[in-house]
């Protein structure tokens, strides 16, 4: 008998399932970061496309969105019309449904269009949720012995 090989893996596609896992350290706020540079959707008038970079900021409440998934998420957008405002706010209001964070800010940095650069900045806090005092640390610099 021949050696028959498994056939690939097929890469992953584009989909609006946001993937969520149990939130290590509920106790604590602390702050999540995604960065997301290469964001892309088309006009819904004219078809050209359109590119952001989006920053989502979270503190998770029980749960947090996995990476992948959000990745996935992400680029489902690609072939899809949206205005920018929508756009942002749909995508605050999808990861607000899968995770109920206590607090969530997306910035998208949308790029020039006809000499315009558009910034949407959206967010959601928890009901009841208050944020703890930013706390400021000195700056210390480093002593050069140079005068």
């Amino acid at each position: 008998m021949g050696h028959r090989e498994k056939p690939a893996t097929p890469p992953s596609a584009p989909s609006k399932q946001l993937d969520v896992f149990a939130n290590p350290t509920p106790k604590r706020d602390y702050a999540i970061q995604f960065q997301v540079p290469e964001f892309t959707c088309h006009c819904p008038l004219t078809g050209q496309p359109d590119f952001a970079h989006f920053t989502i900021d979270m503190i998770a409440d029980k749960l947090c969105v996995e990476l992948k998934s959000l990745k996935m998420y992400m680029w489902s957008y690609r072939h899809e019309g949206a205005f920018h405002e929508k756009v942002t706010n749909d995508i605050l209001d999808d990861i607000v449904r899968a995770t109920d964070p206590r607090f969530i800010r997306i910035t998208a940095k949308w790029y020039v269009r006809g000499g315009i650069y558009t910034n949407v900045v959206a967010e959601h806090r928890k009901k009841g949720w208050k944020p703890q005092p930013v706390v400021v640390m000195p700056a210390h610099t480093v002593a050069t012995g140079l005068a």
